[in-house]
């Protein structure tokens, strides 16, 4: 009895002294007469290390608001035009097939996957019987009509008439004449949501990417120069 009592204090002596590290050091008391058990070896695990490239293993558009075929596109686009597309952080696409009054301008953030919809306009070559659908595509001046391909933001600019936009250069043989053409990211009242609701589609631009007039002040910062626009049907 005088050991198994020994045996006590100093188990109970070495759980005091040892509280801060109590978790990784457990002390049982053992009946008289049984043998303790044999100690439990834990190896430390390397805490997880959480970093900013796992950004890049997010899906895209994970709720799936952009048509497979646009974004497939659009990302080829990038690698082909790697050398003017210098901004990759995001990138903007516009489903031509859509209907005008649907949200079918997309912001594509292309770091954590995230997908903003918007609304734009086509031109009025391009649906002469204001259907609310783009038919036809041409890159002619004085068409009215929308260009689909590659484009490249330009910077903010500012115009006589449309005021506040987004200039944009054409990178493919079905858009190349975009500056000369007057091709542009601009606000528009046809655009707007009243004359949606009164209308039931947007207006007709000039072969324009026409949005709100809301929309165009974040639009104008954030598409900035270097970044790809690419328009499809």
């Amino acid at each position: 009895m005088r050991l198994a009592r020994r045996g006590f204090i100093l188990g109970g002596a070495a759980l005091v002294s040892g509280c801060a590290t109590a978790a990784a050091r457990p002390v049982a008391t053992v009946a008289e007469g049984q043998l303790p058990p044999a100690p439990t070896i834990q190896i430390a695990r390397p805490p997880e290390v959480i970093t900013a490239q796992l950004n890049s293993t997010r899906p895209l558009d994970p709720r799936g608001s952009v048509r497979k075929e646009l974004m497939e596109r659009a990302l080829a686009a990038l690698d082909v035009h790697e050398g003017k597309i210098t901004r990759r952080d995001r990138m903007y696409l516009v489903d031509f097939q859509k209907f005008s009054g649907d949200e079918r301008l997309y912001e594509v953030d292309l770091h954590g996957g995230a997908v903003t919809l918007m609304r734009t306009t086509h031109g009025r070559g391009s649906d002469p019987s204001h259907t609310g659908y783009a038919r036809e595509f041409s890159n002619t001046p004085d068409s009215y009509m929308s260009s689909v391909g590659s484009y490249v933001t330009a910077g903010p600019g500012h115009g006589p008439q449309q005021g506040p936009n987004v200039l944009l250069d054409g990178l493919e043989y079905t858009n190349n004449l975009a500056r000369e053409r007057a091709i542009i990211v601009h606000g528009a009242d046809y655009a707007d949501p009243d004359f949606l609701a009164r209308e039931g589609k947007l207006g007709r631009s000039y072969g324009c990417f026409s949005v709100a007039h809301h929309d165009l002040p974040v639009l104008r910062e954030r598409m900035g120069e270097g970044r790809l626009l690419f328009a499809w049907a």
